[in-house]
């Protein structure tokens, strides 16, 4: 069919990426909770053309997630606009370089369940050297609670067991990001 000047057509959304390619983000946007369900086919494709671009950026040789900025950027693109908290985790290899970005657990408007089990489990599987964890307060503020600081504390320690090295927990707000590491929190 032939679209005149006069038609509009609206541009298809941009697919998640697929196993195998770099940087991949499993379970984006599949929840009903997602705040990518509810945006124009237009700006989806915006978003993630952005995350695409982040996700070669970071998986380039040379490219070093030592930079907490750079890590609070990404996670925000990712978490901040979320109405339910999302616990995710980046697993990085050895030179920090992203392997892979995981939303493993999502929960409600102040609160998730995480289970350590299944995140050493994936560190395995993704054969990640280090991780970072991140999660998202939709309140927006993004002042660590206890809670977070003893699930940081026990994701910590069970990591260790399989030498995999806990380097930041970043909360992620709408507007900001709070690095726990650089609180002195780690």
């Amino acid at each position: 069919m032939a679209t005149t000047s006069t038609t509009r057509r609206k541009p298809a959304p941009v697919p998640h990426p697929k196993a195998g390619e770099l940087l991949p983000e499993y379970g984006a946007g599949s929840t009903s909770h997602s705040y990518r369900q509810r945006l124009y086919a237009r700006d989806l494709a915006i978003v993630e053309k952005a995350l695409s671009i982040l996700r070669r950026w970071m998986t380039e040789p040379g490219s070093v997630f030592d930079n907490p900025d750079a890590v609070k950027s990404y996670l925000r693109l990712h978490l901040g606009a979320e109405p339910v908290e999302h616990f995710a985790v980046l697993f990085l290899d050895s030179q920090n370089r992203a392997i892979a970005f995981e939303r493993m657990f999502t929960g409600t408007l102040t609160q998730t369940s995480v289970y350590p089990r299944e995140v050493a489990q994936a560190a395995l599987r993704h054969n990640a050297s280090a991780v970072i964890l991140a999660h998202n307060h939709p309140s927006g503020i993004v002042k660590p609670s206890r809670a977070d600081e003893a699930l940081t504390n026990t994701l910590k320690q069970t990591l260790a067991l399989v030498d995999v090295r806990v380097l930041d927990h970043v909360i992620v707000g709408s507007l900001r990001s709070l690095s726990m590491a650089e609180q002195g929190l780690i």
